[in-house]
């Protein structure tokens, strides 16, 4: 898997506005390349190593007939 990584030597002087402005960085990716940054994200956001998410708890839900 690709670690990403913060280019400390890249760097562009633009207004808050520009700098907040990320649909035209990602709409220039593929949903694949999209998918993976999502995974990293939550990977981070909720603490669990890329290689091995979380398993979801399925006793936590039912299925009822109405």
């Amino acid at each position: 898997m690709k670690s990403f990584r913060l280019d400390r030597t890249a760097f562009k002087a633009q207004t808050a506005e520009q700098a907040a402005d990320h649909k035209f960085y990602y709409s220039k990716l593929t949903w694949q390349e999209r998918l993976v940054i999502a995974n990293y994200l939550n990977s981070i956001a909720f603490n669990f190593p890329l290689d091995n998410p979380p398993r979801m708890d399925k006793t936590k839900f039912s299925v009822r007939a109405r």
